[in-house]
Protein backbone atom coordinates (compact mmCIF):
# COMPACT_ATOMS: atom_id res chain seq x y z
CA UNK A 1 0.00 0.00 0.00
CA UNK A 2 2.80 2.62 0.78
CA UNK A 3 4.54 2.01 -2.26
CA UNK A 4 1.42 2.01 -4.21
CA UNK A 5 0.50 5.62 -2.41
CA UNK A 6 4.35 6.72 -3.38
CA UNK A 7 3.54 6.19 -7.11
CA UNK A 8 0.58 7.75 -6.52
CA UNK A 9 2.02 11.21 -5.28
CA UNK A 10 4.63 11.00 -8.09
CA UNK A 11 2.54 11.10 -10.71
CA UNK A 12 0.00 13.84 -9.66
CA UNK A 13 2.89 16.40 -7.75
CA UNK A 14 3.37 18.08 -11.08
CA UNK A 15 -0.40 19.13 -11.60
CA UNK A 16 -1.03 20.07 -8.06
CA UNK A 17 -0.81 23.74 -8.22
CA UNK A 18 -1.66 24.05 -11.79
CA UNK A 19 -4.52 26.47 -11.81
CA UNK A 20 -5.06 27.29 -15.48
CA UNK A 21 -5.28 24.89 -18.79
CA UNK A 22 -2.56 23.49 -20.45
CA UNK A 23 -0.88 22.72 -23.49
CA UNK A 24 -3.27 24.24 -25.29
CA UNK A 25 -4.60 27.08 -23.20
CA UNK A 26 -7.35 29.34 -23.47
CA UNK A 27 -6.75 32.64 -25.69
CA UNK A 28 -10.12 33.58 -24.52
CA UNK A 29 -10.66 35.94 -21.39
CA UNK A 30 -10.10 33.60 -17.82
CA UNK A 31 -12.93 36.12 -15.41
CA UNK A 32 -11.91 36.43 -11.76
CA UNK A 33 -11.86 32.40 -9.87
CA UNK A 34 -15.00 32.10 -8.22
CA UNK A 35 -15.16 29.69 -4.97
CA UNK A 36 -18.49 28.46 -5.08
CA UNK A 37 -17.29 25.03 -3.36
CA UNK A 38 -16.23 26.63 -0.51
CA UNK A 39 -18.79 28.95 -0.10
CA UNK A 40 -22.29 26.79 -0.36
CA UNK A 41 -24.41 27.31 2.34
CA UNK A 42 -23.73 23.19 3.74
CA UNK A 43 -20.95 22.76 5.85
CA UNK A 44 -18.86 21.07 3.24
CA UNK A 45 -15.30 21.89 3.13
CA UNK A 46 -13.76 22.13 -0.65
CA UNK A 47 -11.23 19.71 -1.29
CA UNK A 48 -8.49 19.18 -3.95
CA UNK A 49 -5.54 16.89 -4.93
CA UNK A 50 -3.14 19.06 -2.93
CA UNK A 51 -5.79 18.98 0.18
CA UNK A 52 -5.80 14.84 -0.54
CA UNK A 53 -1.63 14.28 -0.76
CA UNK A 54 -0.93 16.21 2.10
CA UNK A 55 -3.64 14.75 4.61
CA UNK A 56 -2.38 11.23 2.93
CA UNK A 57 1.03 11.55 3.71
CA UNK A 58 1.20 14.86 6.05
CA UNK A 59 5.08 14.81 6.22
CA UNK A 60 5.94 15.11 2.05
CA UNK A 61 6.32 19.23 1.18
CA UNK A 62 3.62 19.90 -0.55
CA UNK A 63 2.71 24.08 -0.98
CA UNK A 64 0.14 25.51 0.11
CA UNK A 65 -2.63 27.35 -1.87
CA UNK A 66 -2.07 31.57 -1.72
CA UNK A 67 -4.92 32.80 -3.27
CA UNK A 68 -4.10 35.97 -1.09
CA UNK A 69 -1.19 36.57 -3.47
CA UNK A 70 -3.37 37.50 -6.29
CA UNK A 71 -5.45 39.58 -4.67
CA UNK A 72 -3.42 41.81 -2.95
CA UNK A 73 -1.44 42.28 -6.50
CA UNK A 74 1.24 39.46 -6.06
CA UNK A 75 1.76 36.67 -8.82
CA UNK A 76 2.67 33.23 -9.83
CA UNK A 77 5.21 32.22 -11.63
CA UNK A 78 5.65 28.20 -12.13
CA UNK A 79 8.15 25.73 -14.18
CA UNK A 80 6.38 22.14 -14.26
CA UNK A 81 7.35 18.84 -15.84
CA UNK A 82 4.65 16.86 -17.33
CA UNK A 83 3.47 13.75 -19.40
CA UNK A 84 0.21 12.98 -21.35
CA UNK A 85 -0.88 11.53 -24.21
CA UNK A 86 -3.25 12.30 -27.01
CA UNK A 87 -4.67 9.87 -30.48
CA UNK A 88 -2.63 12.58 -33.03
CA UNK A 89 0.77 12.53 -30.40
CA UNK A 90 0.66 9.43 -28.60
CA UNK A 91 2.32 9.89 -25.34
CA UNK A 92 4.05 13.40 -24.58
CA UNK A 93 6.54 14.91 -22.60
CA UNK A 94 6.17 18.92 -21.63
CA UNK A 95 7.36 21.42 -19.25
CA UNK A 96 4.92 23.92 -18.88
CA UNK A 97 5.41 27.61 -17.64
CA UNK A 98 2.77 29.41 -16.07
CA UNK A 99 2.74 33.22 -14.70
CA UNK A 100 -0.21 34.37 -13.56
CA UNK A 101 -1.20 37.85 -12.04
CA UNK A 102 -4.00 40.01 -11.43
CA UNK A 103 -4.16 44.25 -12.19
CA UNK A 104 -6.11 46.28 -9.86
CA UNK A 105 -9.75 45.97 -10.52
CA UNK A 106 -9.21 43.38 -13.05
CA UNK A 107 -10.14 39.62 -14.01
CA UNK A 108 -6.86 37.50 -13.63
CA UNK A 109 -4.05 37.34 -16.32
CA UNK A 110 -2.30 34.75 -17.61
CA UNK A 111 1.05 33.76 -19.48
CA UNK A 112 1.68 30.35 -20.26
CA UNK A 113 3.74 28.46 -22.48
CA UNK A 114 4.92 25.13 -23.03
CA UNK A 115 7.67 23.14 -24.93
CA UNK A 116 7.08 19.29 -26.26
CA UNK A 117 8.01 16.58 -28.06
CA UNK A 118 5.57 13.66 -28.55
CA UNK A 119 6.18 9.83 -29.48
CA UNK A 120 5.48 10.83 -32.78
CA UNK A 121 8.68 13.19 -33.45
CA UNK A 122 6.58 16.45 -32.69
CA UNK A 123 8.01 18.99 -31.41
CA UNK A 124 6.09 21.88 -30.35
CA UNK A 125 6.82 25.14 -28.54
CA UNK A 126 3.31 27.70 -27.73
CA UNK A 127 2.75 30.93 -25.58
CA UNK A 128 -0.74 31.72 -24.94
CA UNK A 129 -1.75 35.22 -23.36
CA UNK A 130 -4.60 36.63 -21.86
CA UNK A 131 -3.46 40.34 -20.16
CA UNK A 132 -6.16 42.55 -18.42
CA UNK A 133 -5.72 46.05 -18.35
CA UNK A 134 -6.58 47.40 -14.80
CA UNK A 135 -10.87 47.79 -14.53
CA UNK A 136 -10.84 45.79 -17.58
CA UNK A 137 -10.74 47.75 -20.03
CA UNK A 138 -8.58 46.86 -22.11
CA UNK A 139 -7.79 42.62 -22.51
CA UNK A 140 -4.72 41.64 -24.70
CA UNK A 141 -4.50 38.05 -26.37
CA UNK A 142 -1.97 36.04 -28.03
CA UNK A 143 -1.32 32.73 -29.61
CA UNK A 144 2.07 32.26 -30.64
CA UNK A 145 3.43 28.46 -31.72
CA UNK A 146 6.19 27.05 -33.81
CA UNK A 147 5.72 23.21 -34.26
CA UNK A 148 7.05 20.69 -36.04
CA UNK A 149 4.11 18.54 -36.50
CA UNK A 150 4.08 15.28 -38.87
CA UNK A 151 0.67 13.87 -38.85
CA UNK A 152 -1.84 11.95 -40.83
CA UNK A 153 -4.67 13.45 -42.83
CA UNK A 154 -7.92 11.53 -44.61
CA UNK A 155 -8.58 13.85 -47.54
CA UNK A 156 -11.75 16.23 -47.50
CA UNK A 157 -15.41 15.95 -46.64
CA UNK A 158 -17.13 13.07 -44.50
CA UNK A 159 -17.25 10.47 -46.74
CA UNK A 160 -12.89 9.77 -45.93
CA UNK A 161 -11.87 6.57 -44.48
CA UNK A 162 -8.90 5.45 -42.04
CA UNK A 163 -7.74 2.99 -43.98
CA UNK A 164 -6.81 5.45 -47.30
CA UNK A 165 -3.81 7.65 -45.04
CA UNK A 166 -1.84 10.88 -46.29
CA UNK A 167 0.53 11.30 -44.56
CA UNK A 168 2.09 15.22 -43.94
CA UNK A 169 4.98 16.91 -42.42
CA UNK A 170 5.35 20.55 -42.10
CA UNK A 171 6.70 23.27 -40.16
CA UNK A 172 4.40 25.47 -38.62
CA UNK A 173 4.63 29.49 -37.20
CA UNK A 174 1.29 30.44 -35.92
CA UNK A 175 0.98 34.29 -34.68
CA UNK A 176 -2.44 35.93 -33.26
CA UNK A 177 -1.99 39.05 -31.50
CA UNK A 178 -5.32 40.74 -30.33
CA UNK A 179 -6.31 43.64 -28.60
CA UNK A 180 -10.32 43.85 -27.43
CA UNK A 181 -11.99 47.45 -25.88
CA UNK A 182 -14.53 47.10 -23.79
CA UNK A 183 -17.86 48.04 -25.09
CA UNK A 184 -20.44 47.23 -22.43
CA UNK A 185 -20.29 45.26 -18.94
CA UNK A 186 -19.02 41.55 -20.31
CA UNK A 187 -18.94 42.81 -23.78
CA UNK A 188 -15.45 43.18 -25.97
CA UNK A 189 -14.65 44.58 -29.34
CA UNK A 190 -11.71 44.48 -31.40
CA UNK A 191 -9.24 43.38 -33.75
CA UNK A 192 -5.99 41.00 -34.22
CA UNK A 193 -3.32 39.81 -36.74
CA UNK A 194 -3.19 36.13 -37.56
CA UNK A 195 -0.50 34.58 -39.33
CA UNK A 196 -0.58 30.82 -40.34
CA UNK A 197 2.88 30.05 -42.15
CA UNK A 198 3.14 26.27 -42.96
CA UNK A 199 6.66 25.24 -44.65
CA UNK A 200 8.29 22.67 -45.55
CA UNK A 201 4.74 20.69 -46.64
CA UNK A 202 5.22 17.18 -48.05
CA UNK A 203 2.17 14.86 -48.59
CA UNK A 204 2.15 11.28 -49.18
CA UNK A 205 0.68 7.81 -49.55
CA UNK A 206 1.79 4.45 -49.61
CA UNK A 207 2.90 4.86 -53.45
CA UNK A 208 3.83 8.48 -54.41
CA UNK A 209 4.27 12.00 -53.06
CA UNK A 210 0.66 13.49 -53.45
CA UNK A 211 0.20 17.14 -54.94
CA UNK A 212 -3.34 17.00 -54.17
CA UNK A 213 -5.60 15.39 -51.68
CA UNK A 214 -9.28 14.96 -52.68
CA UNK A 215 -8.62 16.74 -55.63
CA UNK A 216 -7.55 20.22 -53.51
CA UNK A 217 -4.26 21.27 -54.58
CA UNK A 218 -3.67 24.46 -52.30
CA UNK A 219 -0.80 23.99 -49.75
CA UNK A 220 -0.23 20.51 -49.95
CA UNK A 221 3.50 20.71 -50.98
CA UNK A 222 6.45 22.99 -50.25
CA UNK A 223 5.00 26.67 -48.22
CA UNK A 224 1.45 27.91 -48.01
CA UNK A 225 0.76 30.89 -45.64
CA UNK A 226 -2.35 33.16 -44.62
CA UNK A 227 -2.09 36.37 -43.25
CA UNK A 228 -5.15 38.66 -42.29
CA UNK A 229 -6.89 40.70 -40.19
CA UNK A 230 -9.25 39.95 -38.10
CA UNK A 231 -12.73 41.60 -36.03
CA UNK A 232 -13.78 40.26 -33.12
CA UNK A 233 -16.71 40.33 -30.66
CA UNK A 234 -16.52 39.01 -27.51
CA UNK A 235 -19.43 38.34 -24.88
CA UNK A 236 -18.54 36.33 -22.09
CA UNK A 237 -20.22 36.82 -18.09
CA UNK A 238 -18.40 33.29 -16.97
CA UNK A 239 -18.00 33.48 -13.54
CA UNK A 240 -14.92 31.30 -14.29
CA UNK A 241 -13.55 30.64 -17.33
CA UNK A 242 -11.60 27.60 -15.96
CA UNK A 243 -14.46 25.96 -15.11
CA UNK A 244 -17.56 27.63 -15.27
CA UNK A 245 -20.54 26.83 -13.16
CA UNK A 246 -23.09 29.54 -14.81
CA UNK A 247 -23.06 31.79 -17.72
CA UNK A 248 -22.57 32.06 -21.27
CA UNK A 249 -19.65 32.75 -23.93
CA UNK A 250 -20.14 34.33 -27.80
CA UNK A 251 -17.05 34.88 -29.87
CA UNK A 252 -17.48 36.13 -32.96
CA UNK A 253 -14.36 36.40 -35.39
CA UNK A 254 -14.53 37.70 -39.17
CA UNK A 255 -11.34 37.44 -40.49
CA UNK A 256 -9.80 38.64 -44.19
CA UNK A 257 -6.80 37.41 -45.49
CA UNK A 258 -4.88 39.34 -48.01
CA UNK A 259 -2.39 39.14 -50.77
CA UNK A 260 -0.94 42.66 -49.76
CA UNK A 261 -0.76 41.46 -45.90
CA UNK A 262 1.54 38.45 -47.38
CA UNK A 263 -1.26 35.69 -47.56
CA UNK A 264 -1.09 33.06 -50.86
CA UNK A 265 -4.79 34.07 -52.05
CA UNK A 266 -7.33 36.47 -51.02
CA UNK A 267 -10.10 34.50 -48.75
CA UNK A 268 -12.29 35.64 -45.50
CA UNK A 269 -13.74 33.09 -42.90
CA UNK A 270 -15.50 33.57 -39.84
CA UNK A 271 -15.92 31.67 -36.32
CA UNK A 272 -18.93 31.41 -34.42
CA UNK A 273 -18.36 30.12 -30.37
CA UNK A 274 -20.78 29.90 -28.19
CA UNK A 275 -21.61 28.41 -24.86
CA UNK A 276 -23.63 28.43 -22.58
CA UNK A 277 -23.90 26.54 -18.58
CA UNK A 278 -27.44 25.48 -17.23
CA UNK A 279 -28.52 24.38 -13.43
CA UNK A 280 -31.36 21.33 -13.93
CA UNK A 281 -31.72 21.75 -10.60
CA UNK A 282 -31.67 25.48 -8.41
CA UNK A 283 -29.30 24.84 -5.56
CA UNK A 284 -27.46 21.58 -7.52
CA UNK A 285 -24.00 21.72 -8.50
CA UNK A 286 -24.36 20.00 -11.04
CA UNK A 287 -24.21 21.31 -14.85
CA UNK A 288 -25.52 21.06 -18.41
CA UNK A 289 -22.74 22.45 -20.82
CA UNK A 290 -23.89 23.49 -24.40
CA UNK A 291 -21.04 24.17 -27.17
CA UNK A 292 -21.69 25.48 -30.95
CA UNK A 293 -18.64 25.33 -33.07
CA UNK A 294 -18.98 26.88 -36.26
CA UNK A 295 -15.88 27.29 -39.02
CA UNK A 296 -16.85 28.85 -41.90
CA UNK A 297 -15.06 29.57 -44.90
CA UNK A 298 -16.93 32.68 -46.35
CA UNK A 299 -14.86 32.47 -49.74
CA UNK A 300 -11.47 31.84 -51.35
CA UNK A 301 -9.15 28.71 -50.84
CA UNK A 302 -7.49 28.59 -47.88
CA UNK A 303 -4.71 26.50 -47.57
CA UNK A 304 -5.40 22.81 -46.62
CA UNK A 305 -3.90 23.07 -43.27
CA UNK A 306 -5.86 26.01 -42.36
CA UNK A 307 -9.23 24.62 -43.45
CA UNK A 308 -11.70 23.77 -40.37
CA UNK A 309 -10.89 20.26 -39.08
CA UNK A 310 -11.55 18.27 -36.19
CA UNK A 311 -9.34 18.50 -32.73
CA UNK A 312 -7.97 21.88 -34.81
CA UNK A 313 -10.20 24.96 -32.29
CA UNK A 314 -7.92 26.92 -30.48
CA UNK A 315 -7.64 24.60 -27.78
CA UNK A 316 -7.25 21.47 -29.69
CA UNK A 317 -10.51 20.15 -27.74
CA UNK A 318 -13.41 19.59 -31.05
CA UNK A 319 -14.38 15.96 -31.43
CA UNK A 320 -13.48 13.76 -28.88
CA UNK A 321 -14.16 10.44 -30.06
CA UNK A 322 -12.07 11.24 -33.36
CA UNK A 323 -7.98 11.90 -34.09
CA UNK A 324 -7.20 15.42 -34.75
CA UNK A 325 -7.44 15.65 -38.33
CA UNK A 326 -9.90 12.82 -38.93
CA UNK A 327 -12.65 15.32 -40.67
CA UNK A 328 -11.87 18.35 -42.60
CA UNK A 329 -13.84 20.72 -45.11
CA UNK A 330 -14.34 24.62 -46.68
CA UNK A 331 -16.79 24.43 -43.56
CA UNK A 332 -17.29 23.05 -40.29
CA UNK A 333 -20.26 22.88 -38.06
CA UNK A 334 -20.26 21.30 -34.22
CA UNK A 335 -22.67 20.76 -31.73
CA UNK A 336 -21.24 18.97 -27.95
CA UNK A 337 -23.41 18.92 -24.72
CA UNK A 338 -21.83 17.79 -21.76
CA UNK A 339 -23.51 16.70 -18.18
CA UNK A 340 -21.03 17.36 -15.49
CA UNK A 341 -21.21 16.34 -11.80
CA UNK A 342 -20.27 15.68 -7.94
CA UNK A 343 -19.02 12.33 -7.09
CA UNK A 344 -17.57 13.73 -3.65
CA UNK A 345 -19.69 16.52 -1.74
CA UNK A 346 -16.11 18.51 -1.86
CA UNK A 347 -15.32 18.70 -5.35
CA UNK A 348 -12.55 16.39 -5.50
CA UNK A 349 -14.10 13.89 -7.47
CA UNK A 350 -16.88 14.08 -10.43
CA UNK A 351 -17.74 13.29 -13.38
CA UNK A 352 -19.32 13.64 -16.96
CA UNK A 353 -20.85 12.26 -19.73
CA UNK A 354 -20.96 13.68 -23.18
CA UNK A 355 -22.12 13.40 -26.90
CA UNK A 356 -21.14 15.64 -29.54
CA UNK A 357 -21.60 15.83 -33.81
CA UNK A 358 -20.27 17.21 -36.27
CA UNK A 359 -19.74 17.63 -39.68
CA UNK A 360 -17.75 18.99 -42.49
CA UNK A 361 -18.99 20.05 -46.44
CA UNK A 362 -18.23 17.63 -49.45
CA UNK A 363 -14.91 18.98 -51.49
CA UNK A 364 -17.26 19.20 -54.44
CA UNK A 365 -21.05 20.26 -54.26
CA UNK A 366 -20.32 22.49 -50.43
CA UNK A 367 -22.85 20.64 -49.19
CA UNK A 368 -23.25 19.03 -45.35
CA UNK A 369 -24.19 15.09 -46.32
CA UNK A 370 -23.33 13.28 -43.40
CA UNK A 371 -22.98 13.51 -39.62
CA UNK A 372 -20.36 12.11 -37.10
CA UNK A 373 -21.52 11.51 -33.46
CA UNK A 374 -19.22 10.57 -30.85
CA UNK A 375 -20.11 10.08 -26.87
CA UNK A 376 -18.50 8.87 -23.79
CA UNK A 377 -18.03 9.24 -19.84
CA UNK A 378 -14.75 11.17 -18.10
CA UNK A 379 -13.46 11.26 -14.73
CA UNK A 380 -12.45 14.61 -13.02
CA UNK A 381 -10.18 15.12 -10.42
CA UNK A 382 -9.94 18.69 -8.83
CA UNK A 383 -6.30 19.84 -9.10
CA UNK A 384 -6.93 23.53 -7.44
CA UNK A 385 -9.62 24.42 -5.41
CA UNK A 386 -9.24 27.95 -6.05
CA UNK A 387 -9.47 28.44 -9.79
CA UNK A 388 -11.97 25.28 -9.71
CA UNK A 389 -9.51 23.35 -12.11
CA UNK A 390 -9.62 19.71 -13.11
CA UNK A 391 -7.80 17.22 -14.20
CA UNK A 392 -10.00 15.43 -17.14
CA UNK A 393 -10.00 11.82 -18.29
CA UNK A 394 -12.33 10.52 -20.93
CA UNK A 395 -12.59 7.75 -22.89
CA UNK A 396 -14.81 8.52 -26.34
CA UNK A 397 -16.34 6.31 -28.89
CA UNK A 398 -16.95 7.65 -32.45
CA UNK A 399 -17.80 5.84 -35.67
CA UNK A 400 -16.16 3.40 -37.58
CA UNK A 401 -14.13 2.15 -34.96
CA UNK A 402 -12.63 5.36 -33.69
CA UNK A 403 -12.16 5.74 -30.24
CA UNK A 404 -9.50 6.58 -27.65
CA UNK A 405 -8.45 8.07 -24.53
CA UNK A 406 -8.20 12.21 -24.01
CA UNK A 407 -6.59 13.92 -21.16
CA UNK A 408 -7.23 17.69 -20.57
CA UNK A 409 -6.00 20.23 -17.50
CA UNK A 410 -9.04 22.24 -17.52
CA UNK A 411 -12.66 21.78 -18.38
CA UNK A 412 -12.52 20.84 -22.63
CA UNK A 413 -15.07 24.09 -22.98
Amino acid sequence: MNRIRSTLYWLLLPCLLLPLKSVEAQSLPIPVPELTDSTRSDTVVAADIVDFVKKTWPRLPVHPHEASKLTSGGHFVWVIPQVGYSLSTGLLGQVLGNVTFRRPGANLSAIISSLTYTQNQQALLTVTSTIWTPGNQWVLTGDWRLMHYPQATYGLGMFTTTDRVVSMDYAYLRFYQGVLRRVRPALYAGLSYQLDDHWNIRSWDDRHDRTRISGYEYGIEGRSVSSGIAMQLLYDNRPNAVNPSGGQMLNLVVRSNKQALGSDTDYSSMLIDARTYLHLRPGSPNILALWSYNALTLNGNPPFLDLPSTGWDATSNLGRGYIQGRYRGKKLLYAEAEYRFQVSRSGLLGGVVFANAQTVTQPLNQQFERIAPAGGVGLRIRMNKVTRANLCIDYAVGTDGSKGLFFNLGEVF
